[in-house]
């Protein structure tokens, strides 16, 4: 099932490019954004990998250490057609010698200690390096250099990006078969309500870009505090938030759909009551940090810092299409 094509924010794409053309094109490195407290009962591994998930570089460090899968942590998933680099913990029951690990693709560059294991989220941001092969970069490169400057000041929409949506939109039909009634396996079952409610988010900030509303607050809407998951109600729109709201310090927050919201067709929403998912929010604008560009005969790359949750492709699908 395609996708919708969701409204860009600062014009069409510039032109079309590859992504993804090794796993050297798409670096990801997560930034932890606390300190290690140098004791405690985990290892923490400060891993580089290469056409791995996340998932299962958790099971090699389980099986090398002893210790059950469940008891790695990790604070999110990154990309297996990718370089990344993230922390993980692991229990230091056994006192496993990391130097001896070998795994294809993975590789041990620093170690720690800490007293509490590490959770899904507890990072801070993710830092991403991207390169965009095409033939047309360099013929774009000062509209680039321009395109980029405006999103380093003004930010972009915040898309769910299409991998929540499976391969051609596969999920899609995965949600409509969750809201039929049909029974799933816990993990489709969760795939199928993120999928539902990463959609209707989309398509509610898509009407919001189309307004020319995504980045300004109105009457009613919630503000959401940057960087964090702290919001609260704007019932008037004063001068104050306008000026916090222009210097990126809130951004106004769209509903991720929960029991009683009227969003989506019938069925989703009664599929939403019925498991007693409970309503969120989510910013509808996306700081990008440290945006930089630099461009090449047949490649630009891009780099920058987006938060946690936060998916690099809302970035790319403004420069151009892949």
């Amino acid at each position: 099932m395609p996708l919708p094509d969701w409204a860009r924010a600062h014009g069409p794409p510039l032109f079309s490019a590859t992504i993804r053309s090794s796993n050297e094109d798409f670096e990801v490195t997560e930034v932890l954004g606390w300190e290690l407290s140098a004791d405690g009962e985990h290892d923490y591994l400060w891993i580089e990998k290469s056409g791995a998930n996340t998932e299962w570089v958790a099971r090699q460090l389980a099986r090398h250490a002893g210790v059950p899968a469940k008891d790695v942590g990790y604070a999110g998933l990154k990309d297996r057609h990718a370089l990344t680099r993230q922390w993980f913990s692991v229990p230091r029951w056994h006192a496993p010698d990391w130097s001896a690990i070998a795994v294809e693709g993975v590789r041990v560059v620093e170690t720690g200690r800490h007293q509490k294991k590490l959770r899904r989220g507890a990072h801070h941001a993710n830092r991403f390096r991207i390169v965009l092969r095409g033939e047309e970069t360099a013929r774009h490169a000062d509209e680039l250099a321009a395109r980029v400057g405006i999103i380093r000041t003004h930010g972009v929409p915040n898309y769910f990006g299409e991998q929540r949506f499976g391969r051609d939109g596969a999920n899609l039909a995965l949600a409509d078969a969750w809201a039929s009634g049909r029974r799933l396996p816990r993990h489709k079952r969760s795939l199928a309500i993120s999928t539902v409610r990463s959609f209707l988010f989309n398509e509610a900030l898509d009407a919001r870009v189309r307004e020319g509303t995504w980045n300004t607050l109105l009457p009613g809407d919630k503000a959401n505090l940057d960087g964090t998951g702290s919001v609260f109600d704007v019932e008037t729109v004063d001068e104050e938030l306008e000026r916090r709201c222009a210097g990126m310090d809130i951004h106004p927050a769209g509903v991720l759909a929960g029991d009683g919201c009227e969003l989506g067709p019938d069925a989703w929403r009664n599929a939403l009551d019925k498991a007693r998912v409970e309503p969120g929010n989510r910013s509808l604008r996306l700081r990008v940090a440290d945006a930089e560009c630099t461009v090449e005969e047949g490649a630009a790359t891009l780099s920058f810092t987006l938060p946690r949750g936060a998916f690099a492709t809302a970035v790319i699908r403004e420069i151009c299409t892949t």
